[in-house]
């Protein structure tokens, strides 16, 4: 689910639609959280779709740890990708703002972490990578880390429309994390390989 102080918006006919603030989201906030509503799609449900579904799926999902693609009930699935996005996702299920969003900013998020299955271009925005490939996850994980490190002791301390979604044990894992009394667990652990 989706952060509720977002809407969709057309950005522009370059990019499309985008999920944008409607109110300030501070760094720290958790911006996206897995659902019961999110469908999963293993690579045999794929396989064995009518084209026009897998178009669907190759638009709006992402890949899991586990390989299956995560199809987003809302407007979650209209995120669009930036070289210098200001979500983050975690080893637990949910994305966290690295930065504060402002109203009308776009909450955007590196697809290079969400296992795509083929390299493609990104829109030009002045960074040194310009393509998502499938393994940068396994090349960028230690910088991910670092930026979800900076703001992650925020969690607890910030509102969280979507806390309700996270679990008793993630969340008390939260709370040890904040205080310094657990390691984060590194976003690699979110890596598939087709190997």
């Amino acid at each position: 689910m989706i952060h509720p102080k977002t809407e969709l918006k057309f950005i522009n006919n370059d990019i499309g639609y985008g999920v944008v603030a409607t109110e300030f989201i501070a760094a720290g906030t958790i911006t996206w959280a897995l659902d019961k509503l999110d469908r999963e799609f293993s690579p045999l449900d794929f396989q064995t779709m009518d084209s026009i579904y897998q178009d669907i799926l190759d638009t709006y999902t992402f890949r899991n740890n586990n390989g299956n693609l995560v199809l987003c009930w809302d407007n979650g699935r209209f995120v669009n990708h930036s070289f210098n996005s200001n979500c983050l996702s975690t080893a637990y299920d949910f994305e966290i703002a690295i930065r504060d969003i402002y109203p009308g900013e776009q909450l955007t998020d590196d697809y290079g972490y969400l296992n795509v299955s083929k390299p493609f271009r990104g829109i030009d925005e002045g960074t040194k990578r310009k393509v998502v490939y499938p393994d940068d996850l396994l090349k960028y994980s230690k910088i991910w880390d670092k930026k979800l490190l900076k703001v992650f002791h925020k969690i607890p301390k910030l509102e969280q429309p979507l806390q309700s979604l996270i679990s008793d044990d993630i969340w008390n894992e939260i709370i040890a994390i904040s205080e310094k009394k657990k390691e984060m667990e590194s976003i690699i652990k979110n890596f598939y390989s087709e190997k």
